[in-house]
């Protein structure tokens, strides 16, 4: 085999390597502008020629040109489209129709850029003026014939519209341009036909004109029928009538039908015959009917069928019939035929539940719930020939033996009462047929009625309230389900035993021990709530007012009922009250009561003591401050005394010394100091003498003087003023 030539792989390479570098090189162009012409532009009429040219300028690189594609749109809807390297393209509407109204643009693409035109607005006014066609137009009437209409030229979505002498008959929707139908020719005679056309897309072109007027040729189909009765139109009960529908010459395919009321008797094809033995209700209008295909004629006749006996009448006396009470059943007629029968002719049987009860009209028993039930009565005629089957049923009784209402059971809705409360009173039989008419009576209050129709309803009785037991007994309730029956009465003391009654509790009172309401700390408190009204249990709370919370709260029978505070304190004073209810619910708050809390008795005598001995020590402090301005006032006094039979000096010396022993001596030794004089008698004589012998004081003007240091007095303590001056009284003893 031969090897290839070595320029195959080099040319192969160089294919290879030219169609990658036209691959990876890429274009550069950019489209300038897209230009959109209409001619004729904005409106023109229907038919007229209309070109559409787009125009594009693009700039680009390339030494080939460029690969346009342009799409023309109409309301944004693509109606046109081409792809060209050429710069323009031209799109006609050869004619144009007004399904081309609307707005137009031009979009031109290039690779991956897009760009478009300004939009612009065309309006084509008018439209095609349609044509009628048909496919026949002579036939028979209730014949079909097809009729087209078509409008060639025109576009888009149409509703065509068929008329027959300026009456609509039909339409017919269509994608197309034109539409076939059907259309029925009922009646006979000349028919004129014509259609026209809208477009459904653009309502505001209207519609087209009128097509071209087809004449069709409807000629009538003689079917007409005819119809007989034998032996004649009025006639008794039993008599046979006969009914002949025909069709004279009849064409092929021709169906009569005899029909009463809607309801079809019989039928056949060209003629019937139909025999009926006929009663009061045959009577009325027969209709015989021919068909052929969608044509139908109609003749029409009336009968009148004479009673041969009235429908019979069944009575019942009374009315309403109660348990244990007579009742009887009478079945009459009130007209019979004299051509044919005798009054005596006509025979009755009683039925009840279509089970035989009675031959004859009339029937007695006594109500029982064993002959309730649905009661008919039957009349036969016993004359000759055709009379003897007729029969006719009465309309049906229904009976059902009332029963008489039970003594009512007056009863409290709830079973329970609060006294000064509303409630409501429930008044009901057990046995006994409805309706039945409750009473309630009381002789405080006007009666109240209450109608009871079926088993859902209830008596019922509102009643505002009453304040004592004993009233209960007022209220009782009557009960009657028919007005010739007699009523039935029961009384309030039925409610007495069956109901709750409970009375709310009265105010509570609230008490202290202590009475005063003042407790020392550490001793008891007690609280007694007590309430002179109610039913019990009552549940009895305390309340303190410096707490929300309860301090206890008890349920109990009594009337009264206490709560103690072992060892009260401080904290226990303030307001209490307490709160009672019971199963009324009816809370009742008593007046508030405050406890003072005193100090124990020791602890006053601890205080008592303290302020005595505070009290002692002020006096003490008060006296000390009032007596030292008194002493140096004596002080000063003594040394401006006249000359004596002793020194001044000593004198002033003596005195002092006795005047600050005397401020101190009488809360310290308990006596005075000038008590040791009294017994001797020395010291009387030198006291009288003293007091004898002093002349009047001479007071000499001191004038002051410098002070030597050296003498200056020293103050002393009232221990070392005391010991001086008992030393100079036991130096004068001596």
């Amino acid at each position: 085999m031969d090897s290839p030539p070595l320029y195959l792989p080099l040319l192969l390479l160089t294919c290879l390597l030219t169609l990658w570098q036209g691959a990876g090189a890429q274009s550069l162009f950019t489209i300038d502008s897209v230009t959109l012409k209409l001619d004729p532009s904005g409106e023109v009429t229907s038919g007229t020629l209309l070109d559409l040219n787009c125009e594009v300028s693009v700039s680009h690189d390339q030494s080939h040109p460029l690969t346009h594609s342009f799409n023309f749109l109409r309301d944004d809807v693509l109606v046109y489209s081409k792809n060209t390297t050429e710069p323009a393209v031209l799109h006609q509407l050869t004619p144009a129709r007004a399904a081309n109204s609307g707005t137009y643009k031009c979009q031109v693409i290039v690779q991956d850029k897009s760009k478009g035109s300004r939009t612009h607005r065309l309006t084509v006014t008018g439209l095609q003026t349609p044509v009628l066609q048909v496919t026949s137009q002579i036939l028979f009437e209730g014949e079909e014939v097809t009729a087209t209409c078509s409008a060639p030229d025109e576009s888009g979505s149409l509703l065509f519209h068929f008329y027959q002498d300026q009456e609509k008959i039909k339409q017919v929707w269509a994608n197309g341009n034109s539409v076939e139908a059907r259309l029925e020719l009922k009646y006979a005679g000349d028919k004129h036909l014509l259609c026209y056309f809208e477009i459904i897309m653009l309502p505001d072109a209207g519609r087209s004109n009128n097509s071209n007027t087809v004449k069709v040729m409807v000629k009538e189909l003689f079917i007409t029928p005819v119809m007989n009765i034998l032996p004649g139109k009025d006639v008794i009960e039993g008599d046979i009538v006969e009914f002949v529908c025909r069709v004279v010459n009849p064409p092929p395919n021709v169906v009569v039908f005899l029909t009463k009321d809607k309801r079809v008797l019989k039928t056949a094809s060209i003629s019937l015959n139909h025999s009926l033995r006929v009663l009061a209700e045959d009577s009325g209008e027969y209709v015989c009917k021919a068909d052929r295909g969608n044509v139908q004629k109609e003749a029409y006749e009336s009968i009148k069928v004479k009673e041969l006996f009235s429908k019979p009448v069944l009575v019942m006396k009374p009315r309403e019939v109660f348990e244990t009470q007579r009742f009887t059943l009478n079945c009459d007629t009130d007209r019979y035929s004299h051509e044919r029968i005798n009054i005596g002719d006509v025979k009755y049987s009683l039925y009840r539940n279509q089970v035989l009860v009675t031959s004859g009209g009339n029937y007695s028993a006594t109500a029982h719930p064993s002959l309730n039930g649905n009661y008919s009565c039957q009349a036969q005629a016993q004359g000759r020939g055709q009379t003897k089957n007729i029969f006719k049923n009465s309309t049906q009784i229904v009976l059902k033996a009332k029963v008489p209402v039970s003594v009512p059971l007056l009863s409290v809705v709830g079973d329970r009462l609060i006294l000064g409360k509303p409630f409501q009173l429930q008044c009901q039989s057990d046995n006994g047929s409805l309706p039945i008419t409750y009473t309630l009576l009381s002789p405080h209050r006007q009666a109240e009625f209450r109608v009871v129709h079926s088993p859902w309803d209830l008596a019922l009785f509102n009643i505002t309230s009453i304040h004592r037991s004993i009233d209960i007994h007022s209220f009782s309730c009557k009960a009657e389900n028919y007005p010739n029956q007699p009523h039935v009465e029961s009384s309030g003391e039925h409610l007495r035993r069956t109901a709750t009654i409970i009375e709310p509790v009265s105010r509570p009172v609230l008490t202290v021990t202590p009475n005063m309401g003042d407790v020392a700390e550490g001793e008891d408190l007690t609280l007694t709530c007590t309430v002179q009204r109610g039913t019990p249990p009552i549940t009895y709370t305390w309340y303190h007012t410096k707490s929300a919370l309860p301090l206890l709260s008890k349920t109990t029978n009594d009337m009264r009922l206490s709560h103690s505070v072992q060892g009260v304190s401080r904290e226990h004073g303030g307001g209490y009250y307490c709160v009672t209810n019971n199963p009324s619910n009816d809370s009742q708050r008593s007046a508030m009561v405050t406890v003072g809390v005193k100090l124990a008795g020791w602890k006053k005598g601890l205080i008592a003591a303290f302020c005595i001995l505070l009290t002692v020590s002020l006096i003490i402090i008060l006296i000390k401050k009032c007596l030292l301005p008194f002493r140096r006032e004596r002080t000063v006094e003594l040394s401006v005394k006249p000359a004596s039979t002793k020194t001044d000096e000593t004198l002033r010396l003596t005195h002092g010394k006795v005047n600050e022993a005397a401020n101190v001596t009488p809360g310290v030794m308990g006596r005075s100091v000038w008590s040791d004089h009294v017994s001797g008698s020395e010291s009387d004589d030198q006291t009288r003498e003293e007091t004898t012998e002093v002349p009047e004081p001479q007071y000499t003007e001191v004038h002051p003087q410098e002070v030597d240091p050296t003498r200056a007095p020293v103050k002393k303590g009232t221990d070392t003023v005391y010991s001086e001056v008992r030393n100079s009284n036991q130096a004068r003893l001596s």
